[in-house]
């Protein structure tokens, strides 16, 4: 069956072009842009970086109405001979709402790098 049949899969992004690359696919409804995005991952870099225990860091995207905060996870971890911390971001964009986890690392003392951020799923 072709493309759009039955038998095509929703998140199958094989044929995405262009220069962004989907980081959340529209099936899972965040309905948060790139610039929304990297309003949240700077948020969680700004908050991983004072490096505080139990310490939330907001963001908001005024053109879009975009909003959230950024929580660190537990302890830090080393993988790859790098420090490495896990995060939830919450959201709230219209009737869109829900969280982001994520994973961001650090070589040495440099600054945090968000390796990745996507829609939690819970178990």
């Amino acid at each position: 069956m072709g493309p759009f049949g039955k038998d095509a899969k929703k998140d199958d992004v094989s044929d995405v072009t262009g220069s962004i690359s989907p980081i959340i696919r529209s099936h899972d409804d965040t309905n948060l842009t790139e610039a929304d995005l990297a309003l949240a991952r700077n948020a969680a870099s700004d908050v991983l970086t004072r490096g505080q225990k139990d310490v939330s860091q907001p963001w908001e995207n005024p053109e879009t109405g975009a909003r959230g905060s950024v929580t660190p996870l537990a302890s830090t971890y080393t993988t790859e001979g790098r420090t490495c911390r896990d995060f939830l971001a919450s959201y709230v964009r219209g009737a869109n709402e829900g969280w982001l986890q994520g994973e961001a690392c650090q070589q040495g003392k440099g600054p945090w790098e968000i390796r990745n951020m996507k829609p939690w799923k819970r178990s």
